[in-house]
């Protein structure tokens, strides 16, 4: 996470975040960097989510600074270029996820048909895409999220916990998505408690405890 390697990326500088009487974050420096994927470890409760939706623009910091560099200075111009993959897929359960995807695309202002057709091809959409979004397994509904999250290219991705219930197969696909994002162009964030995974796509290592940086690294811990 040295500076060289951070131009244009997202820098956080003594950011803290508290919750009434609750500090999630206490004074986090950290950068980001642009054509790298950063993963950010810590045990439960040491602010890893909080530090996602500061990124995102979704929480805003009690104080210090956070800058997106050339990814946009304000909220909209940095959400235009945002992919998301959480916890929630963000997709509609009683849609395909065809229609799910292509519904993305529109509001993207991105091809429908050319979307759906890249997604399919690219994240292996079988049969099931034109079933209703909520009879899908973990690893299909994960496959759809990717792609909805994908389909505009985005400059910063951040996902939380996007292995947590996938097969192998499944796995296999997100890590050739987050490596091929990254060698992209794009700034990519992870959580995980995935060591492996972690592993094998860490460019840089963020270990958070108790909302604090204990350590920053090249490569996995």
């Amino acid at each position: 996470m040295g500076g060289e390697k951070t131009v244009g990326g997202v820098e956080l500088r003594g950011v803290t975040k508290t919750f009434g009487s609750v500090r999630a974050l206490v004074g986090v420096s950290a950068s980001f960097g642009v054509g790298r994927v950063s993963v950010v470890v810590g045990p439960n409760g040491s602010g890893k989510s909080t530090l996602l939706g500061i990124l995102a623009t979704l929480v805003r910091p009690s104080s210090g600074m956070v800058s997106h560099g050339v990814l946009g200075r304000s909220r909209a111009e940095v959400r235009a270029v945002l992919g998301w993959v959480g916890h929630d897929s963000l997709c509609y359960a009683e849609l395909t996820g065809r229609e799910n995807i292509e519904l993305a695309a529109r509001l993207q202002g991105v091809s429908p048909q050319a979307a759906f057709e890249a997604a399919r091809a690219r994240f292996n959409l079988g049969g099931f895409v034109d079933r209703p979004f909520r009879t899908y397994s973990r690893g299909q509904r994960q496959r759809v999220a990717l792609a909805r999250a994908l389909l505009h290219r985005p400059k910063l991705l951040l996902l939380d916990e996007p292995t947590a219930g996938l097969d192998a197969e499944s796995v296999a696909v997100l890590l050739g998505a987050v490596r091929a994002e990254a060698a992209g162009g794009a700034v990519v964030v992870v959580i995980t408690h995935d060591e492996s995974f972690a592993s094998s796509v860490a460019d840089d290592t963020l270990v958070l405890c108790r909302g604090r940086v204990q350590l920053t690294a090249n490569g996995p811990t």
